[in-house]
């Protein structure tokens, strides 16, 4: 089992300093190596029209101020820093998980998107998409405390993705539960915990919730709703739910993280378990042990 993370840092240079009209092209070519992570989807997939609804950096503006920002992340060594975590990660998965079984990992770490206003500022610059086995996309805005974080966001991401590979947790669109994803996202923070410590461990996203009764019973409440299109309420809160036409519930945003990192935690200090040992532990188990516990 490999982990590659593919220099976009050059990739990105070329895109952003291309003629207007060879922009999308070179752009579908970075992409191109995480084309597998559309593979249940649709239709053709068009990699530039996803990599833009995924906050991606812009190709019809702002490009000295992507490539300023380009520059920060070379200079923060973030494609090396990047690759040594996600090593390490790999390594202490495999201690605590001898036999697991997963396949290579292509991982692409691309600029997002400084005009959109949602992404740089309730998401706080930052968004990961780690679950579809195989493919890591890591979008980012170079903001210091992005910085400071970026061994721990790659782990967090690693976690997701060797929890639902083969051999792993089952993701079922027909029957998975925001309890699934919310379970998820406490597990890869307590990864990432376990090896950045609480510092930097936890995804920024749902520190101000982490200690909120309210929203954790809140959460709490919508554990066994079903269908996808309903998860983003729950775990990323309101304010990202209107922004992709989904209903809103009355969460803030990150409520599902901090509440996903207290169920986690819960059933961590009743079994014993480490965060790596507990990579494949069921989420409907998490959640009754933790809230037995609470």
């Amino acid at each position: 089992m490999a982990i590659t993370v593919m220099d976009t840092y050059s990739a990105m240079r070329r895109v952003l300093r291309a003629s207007a009209e060879d922009r999308a092209g070179l752009l579908k070519s970075m992409l191109e190596p995480i084309s597998g992570m559309y593979r249940y989807a649709p239709g053709k997939v068009d990699l530039a029209e996803m990599h833009r609804v995924a906050s991606g950096f812009p190709i019809d503006r702002d490009e000295e101020r992507c490539l300023d920002a380009l520059e920060t992340l070379a200079e923060a060594g973030a494609w090396e820093r990047m690759q040594d975590a996600f090593n390490a990660g790999l390594a202490v998965q495999l201690a605590a998980t001898p036999g697991l079984q997963a396949p290579d990992i292509t991982v692409l770490l691309v600029l997002g998107d400084p005009g959109d206003d949602l992404f740089m500022g309730p998401s706080l610059g930052v968004a990961g998409s780690g679950g579809f086995s195989g493919y890591i996309l890591i979008t980012l805005w170079p903001f210091p405390e992005n910085l400071a974080r970026l061994e721990a966001t790659a782990v967090h991401e690693l976690n997701h993705n060797l929890r639902f590979s083969p051999g792993g947790v089952v993701w079922d669109p027909a029957t998975v539960t925001v309890g699934e994803h919310v379970v998820s996202e406490g597990l890869a923070d307590a990864f990432a915990r376990q090896l950045y410590g609480d510092e930097f461990g936890y995804a920024r996203i749902g520190v101000p919730h982490l200690h909120d009764d309210a929203v954790f019973a809140k959460v709490t409440t919508g554990l066994d709703v079903t269908g996808m299109q309903n998860f983003t309420a729950w775990v990323h809160g309101d304010t990202h739910a209107e922004r992709y036409g989904a209903t809103p519930v009355g969460l803030p945003t990150g409520a599902g993280y901090a509440a996903g990192n207290r169920l986690v935690d819960a059933y961590l200090a009743t079994t014993g378990q480490t965060a790596a040992e507990a990579l494949h532990a069921d989420s409907a188990k998490i959640i009754a042990t933790a809230l037995q516990a609470d």
